[in-house]
């Protein structure tokens, strides 16, 4: 992958593909090569809803197979390590039947507001 940008700020990370480094906080994450190009990928594309197809294509270098859940499993990788260093934030989001978007955004409880009244 050819990232367009040197410095990607997003929220609370900042991330830099030509230098293989993601940093949340001051921290650099340990992420594979392919977690570091999914997220950069995600995040060059930030507010658009991606299709898995499109990811992908562009990580992997190859079309989509029917049957390939490659991009659902680095999509969970990566949502784990970055809720594991930035609980409060929430980064990707699933868009059933479309793809991924990269938004940063609040974490949302699941607790309900309206119960202990």
């Amino acid at each position: 992958m050819q990232p367009s940008q040197d410095v990607i700020l997003a929220g609370r990370l900042e991330i830099r593909p030509a230098d293989h480094l993601a940093i949340a906080e001051g921290r650099a994450l340990a992420l594979s090569v392919r977690e570091l190009d999914l997220l950069a990928a995600l995040a060059l594309r930030q507010g658009r809803i991606v299709p898995r197809e499109e990811l992908y294509e562009t990580i992997w270098g190859t079309p989509l197979r029917a049957s390939d859940r490659s991009v659902d499993v680095y999509v969970h990788k990566l949502r784990t390590k970055l809720a594991r260093v930035l609980p409060d934030w929430t980064y990707i989001h699933t868009h059933f039947g479309f793809g991924y978007r990269f938004e940063p955004e609040p974490a949302r409880g699941f607790q309900n507001s309206g119960a202990a009244r």
